[in-house]
């Protein structure tokens, strides 16, 4: 074996040593988590976010992907440590009530109050409930960066809910848009984020709410993003199952139509469709967004992964 080949996992480029090392790093460390062992490599790579702080997230997704394709022999899952899913306190069984149906212009509700939804606050408890139980895909407990938003009127009543998070590694479509290289993409892919949950609750039966609120999202996400997570967004993503729905509220928020998703998902490594194929849409959030993702800069052993 070349101890000197290079490897690109992540968009981090590895020698094929550096991975015997993390592999001693464990080996050395038989007590330590996985999340142990990410937090080790990103003091040891000082990899952090302009915020200080340390990407265990991406490292663990490193470790990951190495276990795949390099067989790195990871410590055992500890199970007991993890978290609730979905981000709740509660049981994961947990039904929030409905409310009474909201039927009103918009210009009555307005204005609309947005609320980010940090951890361990009772209105990201109510958000990542509400995706759980009423979006057509659930939700995972959000990971890495990302915003979520509950969105309400006046006399407190929740109308809807928006998760944006990473943006997909590759997008044919997108990246045909965007014009950009591999390296540019490797190096701005976190100025990218995906709208990746957005929903209407069933009782909010508000005309033009959704594109009403679209608009609302792109004129102030880039400042939240960049005060939360230390950089900033310069495009927007979002992946619309197009069996299921038109893009209507998209299309109404000046969002741009880029092309069709294969339907194959990110881990899919065979060439065969496993999910819905989709529509891909962008919203760009400066007009300088092609000249910024494609400039490529010296490496400098870091990045937002």
């Amino acid at each position: 074996m070349d101890l000197n080949q290079v490897i690109r996992v992540q968009g981090r480029a590895l020698a094929i040593s550096e991975v015997s090392q993390i592999q001693q790093l464990i080996d050395q460390h038989p007590q330590w988590s996985r999340h142990r062992v990410a937090k080790e490599l990103c003091q040891r790579w000082d990899w952090q976010t302009p915020l200080g702080q340390l990407k265990t997230f991406a490292a663990r997704s490193l470790l990951l992907k190495l276990e795949q394709r390099q067989e790195l022999r990871l410590p055992r899952l500890q199970i007991h440590q993890r978290r609730r899913p979905w981000g709740l306190r509660a049981a994961p069984g947990l039904v929030l009530p409905p409310v009474a149906a909201v039927r009103a212009p918009l210009e009555q509700l307005s204005p609309l109050r947005w609320q980010l939804c940090p951890y361990g606050t009772p209105q990201r408890e109510r958000a990542l409930g509400y995706l759980r139980q009423y979006h057509y895909l659930g939700c995972t407990r959000p990971v890495g960066a990302h915003l979520l938003y509950l969105i309400g009127d006046e006399q407190g009543r929740a109308l809807a809910v928006h998760l944006l998070g990473a943006a997909a590694w590759q997008c044919a479509a997108r990246d045909e848009y965007i014009g950009w290289s591999a390296p540019a993409r490797c190096q701005h892919l976190p100025q990218i984020a995906n709208h990746s949950r957005f929903l209407i609750l069933p009782w909010a039966q508000v005309p033009q709410l959704a594109s009403h609120l679209l608009g609302q999202l792109t004129r102030r996400v880039a400042h939240d993003w960049s005060k939360h997570h230390g950089w900033s967004l310069l495009l927007l993503e979002t992946f619309v199952e197009s069996g299921r729905f038109a893009g209507t509220a998209y299309r109404a928020a000046n969002w741009q139509p880029v092309g069709q998703t294969t339907g194959r998902t990110r881990q899919q490594k065979q060439h065969r469709a496993l999910a819905p194929a989709k529509r891909v849409w962008v919203y760009p959030l400066t007009p300088t967004f092609r000249q910024e993702l494609s400039a490529v800069a010296a490496p400098s052993g870091g990045g937002h992964e």
